[in-house]
């Protein structure tokens, strides 16, 4: 198998007396899709938020292609080519898909006082790339409000991936949509891993990691209870790891079968 992109080694992060995460160890290489499952409070969030900079590891060690890394702020991560896509994908409803896609990044022409956004360029862009992704606007002008969940999804991963993105983390991309929507954005995971993008899935639905998933790591009580490939693991077995299956077990022997 290739070498990483990503390796996060024995990472602990301690809030106070309060550990949020125990040692968790998790990679992921070029185009794969990496599902790190967990129920809430499993430490998922802090996770993806220490591997995308906002918080610094209390212990552990980050490795970005081969190299010991030291993120202080989400900006270094982006500069490393991680990029995270948020349940609330920061996104503003009432601009237009090409304002939210070039937010903060938008490309100008001229110079001095004659700089000026290159509009042309920006629709244009736009339009290709979420094309690309298998959705077709009615324009570039078309308010980010009047998209459905999934294609909202699809613009912040379009955006994620046009601006260079090696990693490509998703937290519960899944959690609010319905079926229908919920291919789409499965769909569009897959298109991402084959253009040899690393993906890390984030989710507490075994359905969709099974869909997509190369690998699956499960979080509990911010450890990992371990990993497993496509293939060596079935639904059920991974729904009940993920529930604290030995745990579940002891409970129901001790109240004669009632759980």
């Amino acid at each position: 198998m290739s070498t990483p992109i990503v390796e996060m080694r024995n990472i602990e992060k301690h809030f106070g007396n309060v550990i949020a995460l125990a040692g968790v160890s998790f990679d992921v290489h070029p185009g794969e899709c990496h599902c790190l499952l967990g129920d809430n409070g499993a430490g998922k969030s802090t996770f993806i938020k220490t591997m995308s900079g906002v918080h610094q590891p209390s212990a552990g060690e980050m490795v970005v292609q081969g190299k010991t890394v030291t993120f202080e702020s989400p900006r270094d991560a982006m500069a490393a080519g991680i990029a995270t896509v948020y349940q609330d994908l920061a996104m503003i409803p009432l601009m237009s898909v090409t304002r939210n896609f070039w937010m903060g990044r938008e490309p100008t022409k001229g110079s001095g006082l004659f700089k000026r956004l290159d509009i042309e360029m920006a629709n244009e862009t736009t339009m290709a790339e979420m094309r690309k992704m298998g959705i077709n606007l009615r324009g570039p002008d078309q308010a980010v409000g009047t998209l459905s969940g999934g294609e909202r999804q699809t613009v912040a991963i379009a955006r994620a991936v046009y601006f260079g993105a090696k990693v490509l983390i998703l937290d519960e991309p899944t959690s609010a949509l319905g079926v229908r929507q919920t291919s789409n954005v499965l769909a569009t995971v897959d298109k991402v891993r084959k253009e040899g993008i690393g993906v890390v899935f984030i989710t507490h639905n075994v359905r969709h990691a099974m869909a997509v998933g190369d690998r699956f790591t499960v979080l509990n009580r911010g450890r990992t209870l371990g990993t497993a490939k496509k293939g060596e693991i079935n639904p059920e077995e991974l729904q009940e790891l993920m529930a604290g299956g030995q745990e579940l077990a002891e409970l129901e022997g001790s109240l004669g079968g009632t759980v």
